[in-house]
């Protein structure tokens, strides 16, 4: 029996390589024969994003400085690189938004067991479906394709709930010098920052793992 392994993931629901760094994990983690008990945690690239979104191309010259023949390049590798990960980008929203329902909803089903499915639900819905995953039906459908109960999460948006904890999360990353995502925190020992090759990835998860009892 393989030895399992804690891998907090830190990102958000629109952050690409977030999908990517997920996808080479799950290979990391083959490479290495190890099982990963996967957490993923809030972390909102644009926290202050407005109710109806931003179109990509301007938020991404605005954010970065990105010229539009800069912003190509970097879709073309980006792509170069899902592809054989079987991610498919191809109707990708063109436009960005609030993800801060989205987390909370998460943060609601992490001890669930089902809590990488509705991420992976999330990634589908906006990378995929070109969906607006601040749209409360976009986010129940999400949940239902998860096999979660869509009445719970719908209480959950009605109300308050997981937003503080959002926050103090979200605010935890940062004092810890988390200013990107996504990143990884392997066994609560080891952090790797951004979406890495498998094979760099699977040495720092045998690293870990020679430190940490076997499970």
């Amino acid at each position: 029996m393989a030895q399992r392994i804690q891998v907090d993931v830190i990102s958000d629901v629109v952050c690409p390589w977030c999908f990517i760094g997920y996808r080479q994990l799950e290979k990391a983690l083959a490479i290495a024969g190890l099982e990963g008990d996967i957490r993923w945690h809030p972390f909102e690239l644009n926290p202050k994003m407005a109710p109806e979104g931003e179109d990509i191309a301007e938020h991404v010259r605005r954010k970065y400085g990105a010229t539009p023949e800069q912003s190509q390049a970097s879709g073309k590798q980006m792509k170069a690189i899902a592809e054989p990960l079987g991610i498919d980008f191809s109707g990708r929203s063109q436009r960005i938004w609030n993800t801060f329902d989205a987390h909370r909803l998460l943060h609601w089903a992490r001890e669930s067991g089902k809590q990488t499915a509705l991420k992976l639900a999330l990634f589908e819905a906006y990378f995929t479906a070109g969906a607006d995953v601040s749209d409360r039906a976009v986010l129940l459908g999400a949940v239902e394709a998860a096999g979660l109960d869509r009445a719970a999460a719908e209480a959950v948006l009605e109300s308050d709930e997981g937003a503080d904890a959002v926050r103090a999360l979200e605010q935890k990353w940062w004092e810890m010098g988390i200013s990107g995502v996504p990143t990884f925190i392997i066994a609560e020992k080891g952090m790797v920052m951004g979406a890495q090759e498998p094979e760099r990835l699977a040495l720092a998860l045998k690293k870990m793992a020679a430190l940490s009892p076997a499970g």
